[in-house]
């Protein structure tokens, strides 16, 4: 199987092109009968999506657009999301393995009770995204992808990575970040500092995350009694 690694972090990638398989196109992701597997969605603009209790494997979604989308109780196994815009989508209680994001805007996105097993965001727009009592079972990688104030509550993210992402007031609450690693990335706006516990980050960092708790604490500073 092919992989992805940064640093000491690798994720099982799709496989999609063992021999033998061979992927249909299909028209639609819905009305399979609760199981899509071996296909091709692509360069559909859609109004409304609404997938439920629905397993999509061995699959490419490329270019699709929806104003309104939202999948709950959906499994995806070995599949690829390629410059797809899919911005306030809601997505709940669902297992996400061995599935790649690559140019997607998630913007606005709603992540709830989702279970993630070697995935990889790449080239993302997921500003504003709230990820909640998002678990993670095997490897996750978000790299150069945009997190601006997104929000991470109640999630698992413990032996993830995040590399050259814009993490600008991007917070991180309540949940496990043991071993997650953060170099590479500025964390000098980052909120919830406090949260990151036992984190992997150079050594340069360590001024940048001061510099992030100084801006949470609101400190007022004054002048130095020695120079009165």
């Amino acid at each position: 199987m092919n992989t992805r690694t940064i640093r000491r972090t690798s994720v099982t990638l799709p496989s999609l092109n063992e021999p033998g398989l061979y992927l249909s196109n299909i028209s639609s992701l819905e009305g399979g009968r609760g199981r899509i597997a071996e296909f091709q969605y692509a360069d559909t603009g859609l109004r409304d999506l609404d997938l439920a209790d629905t397993h999509l494997m061995d699959g490419r979604i490329t270019g699709l657009t929806a104003q309104r989308t939202r999948f709950d109780r959906l499994r995806v196994d070995s599949v690829e999301f390629t410059g797809c815009d899919l911005s306030s989508l809601q997505w709940s209680d669902s297992k996400i393995s061995r599935v790649v994001f690559t140019g997607c805007k998630l913007m606005g996105a709603s992540l709830d009770g989702l279970t993630l097993d070697n995935v990889v965001f790449e080239d993302c727009r997921l500003d504003y995204c709230t990820f909640a009592g998002v678990q993670t079972k095997g490897p996750v990688i978000f790299s150069r992808c945009s997190l601006r104030e997104a929000t991470f509550t109640g999630t698992d993210l413990g032996g993830g990575l995040f590399a050259d992402c814009d993490l600008r007031l991007t917070e991180f609450d309540t949940g496990g970040y043991r071993d997650l690693d953060l170099r590479g990335n500025d964390l000098s706006q980052v909120r919830g500092v406090g949260a990151l516990k036992h984190v992997i980050v150079n050594r340069s960092q360590t001024l940048q995350l001061a510099e992030a708790l100084a801006a949470e604490l609101e400190l007022t500073y004054g002048e130095d009694p020695d120079s009165a």
